[in-house]
């Protein structure tokens, strides 16, 4: 999908912002996926289940989420076995933060 133009663009415009980085911007848009996050606090590892029952949510609706948040750079997943664990993508998290503040800074 193309950006749209910015108006008065051209030279000293800031480079639109990485894919990943709007992966990231819709991870954090929605508050359940706010409140899953902060299930990751202390470096928590936890399985689809365990979030599921944690939130307060169905379990297929936390595979869903996790899977945007992993999308977004937010958590990242290893198998245990038959389970999927996740945790918490501090590098993930700080590399869209930088592209976003780097952004923010040439546009505002």
């Amino acid at each position: 999908m193309a950006e749209p133009a910015i108006a008065g663009g051209g030279p000293g415009a800031p480079e639109p912002l990485a894919e990943s980085t709007h992966d990231f911007l819709k991870a954090l848009a929605s508050p359940t996926r706010q409140r899953i996050m902060m299930l990751f606090f202390a470096g928590a590892e936890l399985s689809v289940g365990e979030v599921a029952e944690r939130a307060e949510i169905g379990q297929s609706t936390a595979s869903e989420q996790l899977a945007l948040m992993r999308r977004g750079g937010i958590v990242i997943a290893r198998r245990d076995g038959k389970v999927i664990r996740y945790r918490g993508d501090r590098d993930g998290i700080r590399r869209a933060l930088a592209d976003l503040q780097a952004y923010l800074e040439v546009c505002c």
